[in-house]
């Protein structure tokens, strides 16, 4: 819209209370707000431009036109943009951001409901108590239930007729005392619906009528002489009071609460809440709020509050609040206290608050400086080398062998100049006879290329050769061969003066010796290095035990590997009995063995 649209449009704005929307070419509501007088704050939308917050321009130069609807009260107009903002979240307004997954605990509607954890909320009229943002603190109730009532945990379908069919046995729940058996109706329906009543009154922190239920069942069973289960009661009493102890509680004289502290930054908001039922505090949670163009401190508290009270299912008539504003429940109370209990929980939520937004705060920073020294270090890099894109992706290979036996290689991976262990691989050579690293390397570059190939995978930026151009030649012609020539940059390094090799010019490059691009490379080299003398190191000392049992005349690498796994080293083999050899390996066998060892010591 311009401002020209807009004073064309002035005389039918009415000035009445009401709710505004901007909406573009498409259709779609881009904000709705609410005002006193529309005509006039629409008006502050064509102001002067220099006084306007940017994302206001935004929202003008992108509107195509203007709705409003004239309400009696402010009030009714406070409600009205709720219920839009609710129904359509316009990209303009306030946006709470909560990306967390919150635990519930489901009361399953079915004949003798099953009480168990779950995150997908389902409208299928089952009852979902919580949200719990901890789950540490929800296994927490929900073993104090488990405690207290003994409840079913499987799935049959426990229907009046099932159990009359004599459908279903009981199972080792019932046995171990877990269970009371109404899959072969053991229990009642009534006495099991009425232990569900009280487990919703410890999920809602209603202790009272849980405390009334149980004593009621001890004098019952006292009553009856049945001592033993009123003496169980009893310990169940115990256990509910001591958690009860053990739950933060407030105040006994203060009922239902909703606490919310705010605070408020350049770019956002952040608010914590505190429900308190029956004077113990049950839920807290902590929000933040992307403010777009709702700047006015009381509208962002406002808007987190509705949202916070229906998530955590709040039913509270009194909320405490820092600052005044209207609430969109006519019946609710909004208090600012001044003193006492009340004031101390507001001060109890904005210690919390703060202690969020500053441990926030420092993650944001470490990240940052995480970042931006990877970053620095990779584009240090990509310029010392010049390459055309950043080597987020570093791979390394460096070979292992002493006089040819045991040839091996490995390939360590670095990713955002840091080690991924994940992604290292270990090679045995296998086409290549004698020492020949040169051979070796190009062995090992095609095998590991040809299967990222052949899977799919990611391909580095880069590749480091540990060694100078011979090593470097030998990888280029597997890289060659794969026709990866113009996709993956390979350079050697010679360890001899540190000089960086291309494998299209004779004349290496130096980097500085204190530059941290030099550094990670070497740090590359070194790891390759260590990872493969470590698997070399594996290789030979597993064939040399191998060897040292496969000499034996009529053993081989089977019995070998039988021999070693039973008894752990060729040391532990030598000196067992014949009767215990035999044992493992049979009798003809054992003897071999025990023969061969016995008669090198006469």
């Amino acid at each position: 819209m311009t401002t020209k649209d807009y004073k064309e449009l002035l005389p039918r704005i009415p000035t009445d209370p009401g709710v505004y929307k901007y909406i573009d070419k498409e259709g779609t509501i881009l904000y709705v707000g609410k005002a006193k007088n529309i005509r006039k704050r629409i008006g502050s939308y064509f102001g002067e431009k220099k006084n306007q917050y940017f994302k206001t321009r935004a929202l003008v130069r992108n509107a195509d036109h203007l709705e409003f609807t004239v309400v009696d009260t402010e009030q009714d107009a406070l409600l009205l943009e709720n219920t839009l903002i609710k129904k359509y979240q316009p990209r303009y307004n306030v946006n709470l951001k909560d990306a967390k997954s919150y635990t519930y605990i489901c009361i399953k509607k079915e004949r003798f409901p099953r009480v168990f954890f779950t995150r997908k909320v389902i409208r299928d009229g089952s009852t979902y108590l919580g949200p719990y943002t901890s789950k540490f603190r929800a296994r927490i109730v929900l073993d104090i239930v488990k405690k207290l009532f003994t409840l079913r945990t499987c799935n049959l379908q426990l229907s009046e007729s099932n159990i009359q069919k004599g459908k279903f046995k009981v199972c080792l729940e019932y046995h171990i005392k877990n269970c009371k058996g109404p899959c072969v109706g053991k229990e009642s329906e009534e006495d099991y619906d009425a232990k569900i009543l009280q487990i919703k009154n410890i999920l809602k922190g209603d202790f009272k009528p849980v405390r009334d239920y149980l004593k009621s069942m001890m004098m019952l069973f006292s009553d009856r002489m049945e001592f033993e289960l009123a003496q169980d009661v009893q310990y169940k009493l115990g256990v509910l009071e001591d958690y009860q102890a053990k739950s933060m509680v407030v105040n006994n004289s203060i009922e239902d609460l909703d606490v919310f502290a705010f605070r408020d930054e350049e770019d956002k908001a952040y608010v914590t809440y505190m429900k308190i039922v029956n004077g113990s505090l049950i839920n807290t949670d902590t929000v933040e709020l992307e403010k777009n163009l709702t700047l006015q401190p009381k509208d962002l508290l406002q808007f987190a509050i509705d949202n916070l009270r229906t998530k955590f299912n709040s039913v509270a008539k009194e909320v405490i609040v820092p600052i005044e504003l209207t609430l969109i429940e006519e019946n609710i109370q909004a208090i600012i206290p001044q003193r006492g209990e009340k004031k101390k929980l507001l001060e109890l939520a904005e210690k919390n608050l703060n202690y969020y937004v500053l441990q926030m705060k420092k993650d944001q920073a470490t990240r940052k400086k995480k970042i931006t020294s990877a970053e620095r270090i990779l584009n240090t890099l990509k310029s010392d080398l010049q390459m055309d894109v950043l080597p987020y992706h570093i791979e390394c290979f460096d070979n292992s062998n002493i006089q040819g036996t045991n040839p091996v290689a490995s390939c360590v991976v670095f990713k955002n100049a840091k080690p991924s262990k994940k992604d290292y691989r270990k090679f045995n050579i296998k086409t290549v006879v004698g020492p020949d690293d040169f051979a070796s390397m190009e062995e090992v570059v095609y095998r590991r290329y040809r299967r990222l190939l052949e899977e799919d995978e990611g391909l580095p930026q880069l590749l480091v050769v540990d060694g100078g151009k011979g090593q470097l030649s030998s990888a280029m012609k597997s890289i060659n061969l794969l026709g990866l020539k113009e996709r993956i940059l390979v350079i050697g390094i010679a360890k001899r003066l540190e000089e960086i090799y291309f494998h299209d010019d004779p004349i290496p490059i130096y980097i500085n010796k204190k530059s941290e691009s030099l550094k990670l490379i070497q740090q590359l080299r070194n790891e390759a290095h260590r990872f493969a003398i470590t698997f070399h190191r594996d290789q030979r000392s597993k064939n040399m035990i191998k060897s040292s049992l496969t000499e034996i005349p009529g053993i081989g690498e089977k019995i070998s590997q039988q021999l070693l796994g039973s008894f752990g080293s060729v040391a532990v083999i030598r000196d067992q009995s014949l009767e215990a050899l035999q044992s493992v390996v049979g009798k003809s066998k054992g003897k071999l063995i025990f023969d061969h060892y016995h008669h090198k010591e006469e």
